[in-house]
């Protein structure tokens, strides 16, 4: 199956290229510019395009069985001091939407769209909350193409938790220096509440079940392990063998801001994710927290 993969050079886009990769697909990745030559996906077919820029033709897409698309915008991509309603609507509520339809025509038969569980978790903030709404609108605009052609179904997933071999990934990086102590000025507390995570191998897993087996026009809340936010940073101490015990403070953290919570701060968010028919595994948090850690630390920091 030739595959396509927009977004192909962050941590979900790159995982699930490796992952279809060693599954049969022929894969290439979409992004604004080539990766880096020590890139683990330096080797794949690339696409030079900004999908919200660039009115992507059907040509450009022609010749794809399949689309995985791992890009959209949060707020780690909006510059400072920029309209950020104004960009997340132009690159999620319109952009992406618009791609899936040049898709469509295209003649790509199988697309999965990587949306965000908010939607699902916090339904009121589609009213209020423009990122949350950018999300559920491009989801929707997505779905609304799927037939009988056009097998589209969306993953919507929570926080995302892994490593790639020669892919740095900051914000992970970080939380590996604060379990390590290495963060100076950021006190070693943890925020009360807690979220859902899953492992990349997971959702790489869960890509290849909804390419395979997805329900068309459906979105599938997915995800693994609920817990708290002091055992998730407990899991990087650990792993950074660092014996503390972090105290739970209700203040705004450091680290994790109240920007990209939009549950709210000290919101807990638990539920059971959908698996199904995706035939994903369970329990890898811990695991992909280590190889996050071991990446960022060394081998020698115990």
């Amino acid at each position: 199956m030739k595959t396509l993969i927009v977004g192909g050079t962050g941590l979900t886009g790159a995982h699930a290229a490796l992952h279809l990769r060693d599954a049969g697909h022929e894969v290439s990745i979409m992004s604004r510019s080539a990766p880096a030559v020590d890139s683990p996906v330096a080797g794949f077919a690339h696409i030079a395009a900004d999908y919200v820029a660039d009115e992507i033709g059907v040509e450009a897409l022609g010749g794809f069985d399949a689309l995985v698309f791992c890009a959209g915008l949060d707020i780690r991509g909006v510059p400072p001091g920029a309209d950020a309603d104004a960009l997340y609507h132009e690159a999620n509520t319109i952009a992406i939407p618009r791609f899936f339809a040049a898709a469509k025509i295209a003649g790509i038969r199988n697309a999965v769209l990587i949306g965000s569980f908010y939607p699902h978790i916090v339904p009121e903030k589609i009213d209020t909350d423009t990122y949350v709404r950018s999300r559920y609108l491009s989801r929707e605009g997505a779905l609304a193409l799927a037939d009988e052609n056009f097998r589209v179904c969306c993953l919507d997933a929570p926080f995302i938790i892994g490593h790639v071999p020669g892919l740095a990934v900051e914000h992970l990086a970080v939380l590996a220096l604060f379990a390590a102590g290495q963060l100076e000025g950021v006190p070693m507390i943890a925020p009360d509440g807690g979220m859902n995570f899953i492992a990349s191998t997971s959702m790489s897993e869960a890509i290849a079940g909804a390419l395979a087996r997805g329900e068309p026009g459906r979105a599938y809340l997915v995800g693994d392990e609920n817990l708290s936010w002091k055992a998730y940073l407990q899991m990087f101490c650990e792993a950074a063998g660092n014996d503390v015990d972090l105290p739970v403070s209700r203040d705004e953290h450091p680290l994790l801001p109240d920007a990209i919570l939009f549950a709210g701060r000290n919101a807990t968010v638990h539920y059971e994710p959908e698996v199904g028919e995706l035939a994903y595994s369970r329990n890898r948090v811990r695991e992909a927290v280590e190889a996050v850690v071991e990446a960022a630390l060394g081998a020698g920091r115990r």
